[in-house]
């Protein structure tokens, strides 16, 4: 991942270097269990660990190194791990493993500390839309569908609605993590041919992950379950990302994004100021969804393995927990500096001569006893006339005698706001039934 798109802690997670030390652990962790099985002399198994190399950048350029001859880079990591380690108990480091019990051990353990740092991240992202939307509860504006006024609404409640997905999206994290915080020490093809079942136990103990059945490799609808995470994520991320866009449109302006003293919004026209985060946030969930796809293949692989899957996962695995990771955070810094004009909000909803309110129009008058198809022709023809001749639709139907004979009592409840948005707080409430911890 490039560095604009990289947050630190998921750097820490995916380096080279953190790579390497997962792998040697797990060198380490297998050597230990041998010896505690009595395969491997107890002191051979404590001269590794006390003469385990440093992992740092010259480990790794020797490791590259070696790589141009193994052309194998676990080969070349474990030649140099039994060079640095040196004596005749190097010769125990990888005994019994094959290349894939390492590195996919050690990836899944990368995933696991992704979702955890993703799962916080996501409660972080809740945690402040609960609070925005219980600050905007009775924020009204318009509701829209299809871009057109439909009916009021509150800005509580189209933000309660983003907080209870984001809440799934944390639950969908939860899952991912139960569903690649697993482990396999058992050789070639999954037989523990050449390793005891006890020495992947132990092992697994030690990291915190689960050993499960597998064949050479750990089977990849888990990773492609952790990807989905990612792009669910993304996916809503960008569901707020696109709605603040065309909140932010000029005709509309009713938020606009926070703007930093020194910025400049386009380098030609002084006036702008745009909606780039929201614009960022949307184009990351694209690749999101496009590593999905490519992990959704990765699942089919030949017989007991091949590695069609390596190079694949190699860029979209620490890519998605990035990009995943950098699109929570650039969500929150969103919200943080929004700023919301409930002013324009209302005027906004008044701007459309009262149109919004044909709905309970069109039931009062199927109250007082006309068709629906009549009282909808009726409402329809008022609203057209309103909308064609920029007047009050009130005021037209005030002066339709169909109406007043039929709904005058009627009308003017028809017409009131705080009945419209009496139940528009429930989304909020069901805020109260999520659990932060």
């Amino acid at each position: 991942m490039i560095e604009r798109y990289s947050t630190a802690e998921m750097t820490a997670i995916w380096s080279d270097l953190a790579r390497m030390e997962r792998w040697l652990e797990v060198e380490l962790l297998a050597t230990e269990s041998h010896a505690r099985l009595g395969l491997v002399p107890e002191a051979d198994a404590r001269h590794c660990r006390e003469n385990a190399p440093l992992v740092d950048q010259g480990l790794w350029e020797e490791i590259l190194a070696r790589e141009d001859v193994t052309n194998h880079d676990v080969a070349a990591f474990v030649d140099v791990v039994q060079q640095r380690i040196g004596g005749a108990p190097a010769a125990w480091i990888h005994y019994g493993l094959t290349s894939t019990d390492v590195v996919d051990t050690a990836q899944c353990w990368a995933l696991r500390d992704s979702c955890d740092a993703l799962i916080a991240a996501s409660t972080e992202l809740l945690a402040q839309l609960i609070e925005m939307a219980r600050t905007h509860r009775d924020t009204v504006m318009i509701g829209r569908t299809h871009g057109v006024h439909a009916e009021p609404t509150t800005f509580g409640a189209k933000v309660a609605l983003w907080a209870l997905q984001v809440d799934r999206d944390r639950e969908r994290l939860i899952a991912a993590r139960d569903a690649v915080a697993v482990m396999k020490l058992s050789g070639a093809v999954g037989t523990y041919s050449n390793i005891d079942p006890a020495v992947e136990l132990d092992v697994a103990a030690a990291l915190g992950l689960q050993a499960v059945p597998a064949t050479q490799v750990i089977a990849r609808d888990r990773h492609a379950e952790f990807l989905w995470a990612c792009a669910s994520v993304g996916a809503t991320c960008e569901l707020i990302a696109v709605e603040l866009r065309h909140l932010q449109r000029t005709e509309v302006a009713e938020v606009q994004e926070g703007f930093r003293s020194g910025q400049k919004g386009s380098s030609a026209m002084p006036h702008k100021r745009n909606p780039i985060s929201a614009e960022t946030i949307s184009g990351l969930s694209r690749v999101l969804r496009s590593n999905l796809q490519a992990g959704l293949q990765d699942v089919a692989l030949w017989h007991e393995r091949d590695i069609s899957h390596s190079s694949v996962e190699r860029i979209i695995l620490p890519d998605s927990a990035q990009l995943a990771h950098y699109v929570l955070g650039r969500t929150r810094r969103l919200l943080h500096g929004l700023s919301v004009d409930t002013e324009r909000m209302l005027a906004n909803l008044w701007s459309s001569y009262g149109l919004v309110f044909s709905q309970p129009v069109l039931l009062a008058l199927v109250s007082a006893g006309l068709s629906r198809d009549e009282a909808y022709r009726i409402v329809q023809s008022a609203a057209s006339t309103a909308w064609a001749e920029r007047r009050n639709f009130h005021e037209i139907l005030l002066e339709n005698p169909e109406v007043m004979s039929h709904a005058a009592g009627a009308l003017e409840e028809a017409f009131d706001l705080s009945r419209a948005l009496r139940h528009a707080g429930k989304s909020v409430d069901a805020l109260g039934q999520i659990t932060l911890s």
